[in-house]
């Protein structure tokens, strides 16, 4: 049952959706301190690289930590990296310059222009402000490949900013592991990236790169360069503990007409696993529940956690589910099984797993390898860098669970 309290206004203070900012964010103190740690460096030593699962709030963190970068005196530059930012050099190139020219804009600089008209040919400068179309102009007239450019750009872009007092610029990119090599076209995006910014911090110029993305994408960057490893500072998230999670649900509703009691945040943190995505779901769901009561002149009743989960498995889980084919569901089914499937497990335990002896046709290991590499492309399972695998949705093996069971029907 809600604990119903003076009224202060009917309004849902849950926000669940994709990066959406929460009303309070809750934990993540360790993780600020290790982003305020990378802002305090004179040269740049340690990029930083957010990991983690879906659902764990490694966007919102992102946006935390733009104020942070201001504040501590440097310039914020980025935004989602698409599939298309990284299918060739020259749109990556393009997406940084582009980015980049949104801070630089205010600056006024002279700009070589080369007059051909007439007799001779003669260099004219004119002042102007450091934009887009001024970016693109040193981009290419700089002779040499992509890379070389790009570099030109960004020392000239240091020329000009190191005289405002800033401290460089942090280019914060999300959904970082889209970008890729493209080996069978010739063209290398993601080593683009590394080499320029490895190249320019190696020059002291103070531009620092903060991706995040999924957890396959360190073994991407380490792949394409393996001076990445010692160019990235890794901080995963983990889902929230307990306290955590209770801070997420009580501090929204403070002050306000309905608010969760201890057992119904206990019963959050259960169905949660302190997976943000989930809680601010769960809450919001319940608390328009409770609103509705309200507003018919009833009193809230209790959590209706079925119903609810019901609705999630429809609008996270079904989609993803529906990717995989009959027989590669009855292999996640038995992954589900596995005591560990919400952290690790290996193709022999697959193999060996009771369930799996139960089939008509058991998986070898040889066919659960393949599988998992197909169910990998699909966006279900990963592969970390301990040859291990992970469900690459957070509660997968949960939403597998209940599709097995009577109280719900199999979503396709």
């Amino acid at each position: 049952m809600p604990d119903v309290g003076y009224p202060a206004g009917l309004m849902n203070p849950f926000r669940p959706g994709a990066g959406h900012m929460p009303v309070f964010l809750a934990g993540r103190e360790e993780e600020k301190k290790e982003f305020q740690r990378l802002l305090e460096q004179t040269l740049i030593l340690e990029n930083l690289v957010l990991t983690g699962l879906r659902g764990l709030g490694k966007t919102v963190l992102l946006e935390t930590f733009k104020p942070m970068a201001v504040h501590a005196g440097w310039l914020w530059a980025g935004t989602d990296l698409s599939e298309s930012a990284s299918i060739t050099e020259e749109n990556l190139a393009i997406r940084i310059l582009a980015d980049i020219s949104v801070v630089t804009s205010s600056i006024q600089t002279g700009v070589e222009y080369h007059n051909s008209i007439g007799l001779a040919a003669s260099i004219e400068t004119v002042e102007r402000h450091l934009d887009f179309q001024a970016l693109m102009q040193i981009y290419a007239e700089t002779p040499g490949l992509i890379s070389d450019k790009l570099k030109q750009v960004l020392e000239t872009v240091w020329k000009y900013l190191s005289a405002s007092g800033k401290r460089g610029i942090v280019f914060a990119y999300d959904e970082a592991q889209n970008l890729a090599d493209h080996k069978a076209k010739d063209q290398f995006p993601l080593s683009l990236l590394l080499d320029v910014f490895q190249s320019i911090q190696k020059k002291d110029i103070p531009f620092m790169l903060a991706l995040t993305g999924l957890p396959t994408l360190l073994p991407k960057l380490v792949h394409a360069r393996t001076f990445a490893e010692r160019m990235f500072r890794v901080v995963s998230l983990d889902p929230l503990s307990k306290e955590e999670t209770v801070l997420a649900i009580s501090v929204p509703t403070k002050g306000h007409r309905i608010r969760f009691s201890q057992e119904a945040m206990n019963r959050v943190w259960e169905v949660t696993a302190g997976y943000p995505y989930f809680i601010q779901y769960i809450c919001r769901e319940t608390y328009d529940v409770w609103l509705q009561a309200l507003s018919e002149g009833g009193t809230p009743g209790v959590m209706p956690i079925e119903s609810i989960l019901r609705k999630l498995d429809t609008d996270f889980f079904a989609g993803r589910w529906a990717r995989a084919t009959d027989r590669q569901r009855q292999l996640l089914t038995i992954v589900a099984e596995l005591p560990n499937c919400d952290r690790e497990f290996t193709v022999q335990e697959i193999v060996e797993h009771e369930d799996n002896q139960d089939q008509e046709k058991p998986f070898t290991g040889s066919h659960v390898n393949q599988m998992l590499v197909t169910l990998t492309d699909a966006g279900l399972t990963y592969k970390n860098r301990h040859g291990k695998y992970s469900f690459a949705v957070p509660l997968m093996g949960n939403f597998i669970r209940r599709q097995s069971s009577s109280q719900h029907l199999v979503l396709d």
